[in-house]
């Protein structure tokens, strides 16, 4: 038996996991089938790989010689395919997103940056799907956010870069309603209003949203779901609601934007891509474009143009 690349998949899997079940499950075989694959891979190396330990397997002196190698191949060719993409301009790059702030000037910036290279471009409301549809190969790469602590686990062979470490989110509001003067407005003020919940579910952002309010004494009564913008502002307009917002949102007829008190609830932006599709000039590319993107809107809100300057820690390599 000759060594192919699944056999390196499945020693680094191995190792990865920590544990033969666990690397099954990963790679969709059985334990009993990964095992003896093990045992072959084995007599082609000519000695144990992993031995147990107390807290599953760990690899052997020789183990660990095969798994720096495995390593090598397996990203290399990962960079083979995700090149071989580039230089072919005819094949598309497939960005997935959630709706975010910056995706309208996400796009301008792609078409500037790669010429010769179609992108297409899908929405999704769930951040869980995106990141299934990632590992699925169906998206090249995907911008996704992130609420509070909450982490969205990312499909084997993603890579990830952040690019916005924190952004603090705000209250869109009626013009008409009672704290649309504030400069700032505490959390607490907010008990007994109906809320608009993010788009997004699954981002950790209702989560974050409970969190903070209960912090502040209440539960919030999260009332709409909409995902049509126009009928979100629409609503928020009429008094009928209220919901959090990225702080580099445009201004909307009848709404006004208030920063919340403390910040209890921040957000994160953030792109991964399959190391096989992506070339890691391609995904600095992305980035940068993204990056730009997201600084272009900043000064969509004086509060948070203010808070920007103040926090150059959070800046994105734009330039």
């Amino acid at each position: 038996m000759q060594l192919e690349l699944r056999h390196l998949q499945a020693v680094c899997r191995i190792a990865e996991a920590g544990s033969l079940g666990g690397a099954a499950r990963r790679l969709g075989v059985s334990q009993p089938a990964l095992s003896a694959q093990l045992r072959r891979i084995e007599r082609v190396t000519g000695g144990e790989l992993f031995v147990r330990g107390r807290s599953g397997v760990e690899p052997t002196a020789l183990g660990q010689f095969v798994l720096a190698k495995a390593r090598r191949v397996l990203s290399e060719m990962d960079a083979l395919g995700a090149e071989a993409r580039a230089i072919d301009t005819g094949t598309p790059l497939r960005l997935g997103c959630i709706l975010l702030v910056l995706i309208d000037g996400l796009l301008a910036e792609t078409d500037l940056f790669r010429s010769g290279q179609e992108i297409t471009v899908d929405l999704e409301d769930s951040v869980t799907v995106l990141a299934r549809m990632l590992g699925a190969g169906r998206y090249d790469a995907i911008v996704y956010g992130e609420v509070n602590d909450h982490e969205v686990v990312l499909p084997e062979g993603a890579l990830a870069r952040t690019l916005i470490p924190k952004e603090p989110f705000c209250i869109r509001l009626s013009a008409r309603h009672r704290l649309a003067g504030a400069d700032r407005i505490e959390l607490a003020d907010l008990a007994g209003e109906s809320w608009m919940t993010l788009v997004v579910d699954d981002d950790g952002g209702p989560e974050a949203l409970v969190a903070a309010c209960a912090k502040a004494g209440f539960t919030p009564s999260l009332r709409y779901r909409i995902t049509d913008r126009k009928m979100h502002y629409d609503l928020i307009a009429a008094g009928r609601a209220i919901s959090l917002s990225q702080p580099t949102a445009p201004a909307a007829e009848g709404t006004v934007m208030r920063p919340l008190v403390g910040a209890p609830v921040t957000g994160r932006i953030r792109l991964a891509w399959s190391r096989s599709a992506v070339s890691a000039g391609q995904a600095e590319l992305l980035y940068r474009a993204a990056a730009r993107a997201y600084v272009a809107n900043v000064g969509n809100n004086a509060f948070h143009k203010e808070w920007w300057d103040a926090h150059p820690e959070v800046h994105p390599a734009a330039d």
